[in-house]
Formats: C-alpha cells, sequence, structure tokens
C-alpha cells in the first residue's frame, strides 16, 4: 500500500495509507459513529460530496454484497455516493456468507478515493471541536506539498450553499409496485435522494409509489392521482431547495396527505415558514435518541444530516396551512427532529424510519401515514 494524506481547510493533516482507489478527492469531512451498516452508509445518496469518517475502528468485515445498496436513484443500487471513506483499521479479509467482494475492490472499481491507517479518534475529536470543514484525501500521483494540497482543499464550495439534490435524483422516475395483491393506495415519492429501502416499507404496506424526479411539479404530481405526496432524503443545503418547498406548498393546499424525512422534514419545515441552519458537526449515525413530544415515546434513530430546523421543544406556530407544532427534537442537544400540522394531514421527521441501516424503532410512522392515506380516502 502507498501513502496517502487527508488535508483539512485548518491545515491539520493525517498521514496514512491509500484504501480504495489512488488518486485524489474533495468534499466535506464527517464522521458517522455506525458500528455496523458501512455499505448503506456508502451508497446512501445523502452523503454526496463528502468525506465520510468511520468512528467504528474495524471497517469491512462483512465486505460487500449485492443486496445492501441504498442507492436508489442510480440504475445500480449499489453506486457509492460519498465522495471519499476515512478508516482505521480496514479488514484483511472478508467474514460474511452474503459476500460477493471485498469492501476494497469495490472502492477501487467505482474509484473512490479513501485513506486507512489514521487516528480516526484523533480526527472525530478534532472535528467535533472545530465542525465538519472542506477536505481531501490524496495519494500517488495527486500527492504535492502541504500548502499546494491545502490550496485545493481551500479552492472547494462549502456545503453551506450547496445545491445537492438535482445531482443525485432520478432523471425520469419509475414505479415500485406493492407487494402482492393490489394497491391500497398511490404515493408520489420525490426523489431528493431517496434510498433504496424507503419505497420497499410502502410496497411491504401495499402502497404503489411513483418515485419521480426533484423538479416534478404540482401539475405532474396532480397528474398521477395521488392519495399522498412523500419528500425523501436528500444532501445539501435546503436554503436551496426552493422549487421543492413551492411543491410541497402546492402539496398542501390541496389538502393532500404529506410524510417527509430527512432533507423533506426540511423542506416542510420551510413550506411552513420556519429557516434553516446548518450543525457544527450534524448527526450521522444509527444510535440516535428522538422524543416524540404528544406521546413521551424515545425512539433510538438513524440519521445522516448536517443542516436543522430552527424550532424549541414542543413549540406551536401558525402558518398559511394551520397550526403546526415541532413534534420530536434529539434527546441529547434538543435539535428539531420532526414537525407536524395539528391537523395531521402533513409530517415529517429529521432521522431514517426506513433504517437502512439502523434500528426499527421508528418504522410505525410509515404505518401512521398509511392511516392518514385512509382516513383521506
Amino acid at each position: 500500500m502507498s501513502s496517502a494524506v487527508l488535508v483539512l481547510e485548518d491545515g491539520r493533516t493525517f498521514r496514512g495509507t491509500t484504501f480504495g482507489a489512488e488518486g485524489r478527492t474533495l468534499g466535506e469531512a464527517v464522521f458517522c459513529t455506525g458500528m455496523t451498516g458501512y455499505q448503506e452508509t456508502l451508497t446512501d445518496p445523502s452523503y454526496h460530496r463528502q468525506i465520510v469518517v468511520a468512528t467504528a475502528p474495524q471497517i469491512g468485515n462483512t465486505g460487500w454484497n449485492q443486496e445492501d445498496g441504498e442507492a436508489a436513484s442510480a440504475q445500480d443500487p449499489n453506486k457509492i455516493w460519498v465522495a471519499g471513506y476515512v478508516v482505521r483499521d480496514p479488514a484483511r479479509r472478508t467474514s460474511s456468507w452474503r459476500s460477493t467482494g471485498s469492501l476494497q475492490d469495490q472502492l477501487e472499481a467505482q474509484n473512490v478515493v479513501g485513506i486507512a491507517g489514521i487516528d480516526t479518534r484523533a480526527l472525530v475529536r478534532h472535528l467535533r471541536s472545530r465542525g465538519s470543514m472542506r477536505a481531501g484525501v490524496f495519494s500517488g500521483d495527486a500527492l504535492g506539498t502541504q500548502e499546494e494540497l491545502l490550496e485545493q482543499v481551500l479552492g472547494q464550495p462549502s456545503m453551506l450553499g450547496a445545491d445537492l439534490a438535482g445531482e443525485v435524483t432520478t432523471t425520469s422516475g419509475y414505479v415500485i409496485e406493492p407487494v402482492g395483491g393490489d394497491a391500497r393506495f398511490t404515493v408520489v415519492a420525490v426523489d431528493l435522494g431517496i434510498k433504496t429501502n424507503t419505497p420497499r416499507m410502502f410496497a411491504e404496506r401495499g402502497v404503489r409509489v411513483h418515485v419521480v424526479p426533484s423538479t416534478t411539479s404540482i401539475e405532474q404530481v396532480l397528474e398521477l392521482n395521488p392519495d399522498g405526496v412523500f419528500l425523501s432524503n436528500g444532501p445539501g443545503d435546503p436554503a436551496t431547495a426552493d422549487a421543492s418547498v413551492a411543491l410541497t406548498r402546492g402539496v398542501l393546499e390541496r389538502d393532500l396527505p404529506l410524510f417527509g424525512i430527512c432533507f423533506g422534514n426540511q423542506i416542510l419545515g420551510r413550506a411552513l415558514g420556519r429557516s434553516t441552519y446548518k450543525m457544527k458537526f450534524g448527526h450521522r449515525g444509527m444510535n440516535i435518541p428522538v422524543v416524540e413530544h404528544t406521546t413521551g415515546r424515545i425512539a433510538i434513530t438513524a440519521q445522516n444530516h448536517g443542516f436543522a430546523l430552527e424550532g424549541e421543544a414542543g413549540e406551536e406556530f401558525d402558518t398559511d396551512f394551520g397550526r403546526a407544532r415541532v413534534s420530536h427534537t434529539c434527546a441529547n442537544d434538543g435539535t428539531v427532529e420532526g414537525v407536524e400540522l395539528l391537523s395531521g394531514r402533513g409530517f415529517s421527521v429529521q432521522y431514517h424510519p426506513e433504517a437502512a441501516a439502523g434500528p426499527h424503532d421508528a418504522a410505525y410512522l410509515f404505518d401512521r401515514f398509511t392511516s392518514v392515506l385512509q382516513e383521506k380516502k
């Protein structure tokens, strides 16, 4: 293995060895606290243009398989969306009967530049204190002087103000049919970076899902005669997603049931008049506790977001569509984790109830949405 270096925008560097492809990659350095599910993480479109640091020390033990990819927007669900990957101790061999190859081979095949053998604990502590920041991984012919590499890192745009949903969305749309039997409901899912398991969760509940591009208009949505609309997860700064906000307002004006997750939560929040902000280092992992304020119930959730909605726990506020409230907050830091209309017709959460990868505590939200669809119908 040859030498590699990770350079952060504040000049901090970490030297290690190549992992995956050799070359150069640029992106925002973020860390994920998940102890498992690295394949789902790497193929999550929400990580587009981000260099992911794994806090788990050993990565790659279960190799790579053809079933766990989450890149629903791409023709290949195993497309890796992360800009780069940073690990401490890559597995030297795979140890799973489901494996069809190694993580190293897959990173190399998809030309994903990574680095291994660095002190990821020190790196994560640095990102927690200084915040997520622009970074680059360099190896092979891309290596140069510290000054040259830092100049390249500083030359890339910030994630603040980045409009990325259009880069990961489906180009033509597709339909996922319900599992067994006729469709009970039809839902239009706006693909802002949707994951494979989300339409699957709907299909298991008898829902036909029309996955449509992020640029879809309200008129095009209505042509599909949906019973409800879903807003997916996705990358980038929600403050740039004006078209998606306009679509959401069009859905609410027509009193169509609406459900959103992650990026979709921020879009619904903006449609209800709330503002967003960039978090210091975000929430990325599968063990994050969230409080549902109407019930006091706490769910352990999977999350991946670096932006959040303004608001306070249980806060109620007026909107153009009736009264609304902050329905969920993070038990760790009070970050807004969900908003809802008091009418029940529109609600969203900041976390990932499709649990790919992650706990299943929040899967009931898909049942809640189908109940709303039934009431409306």
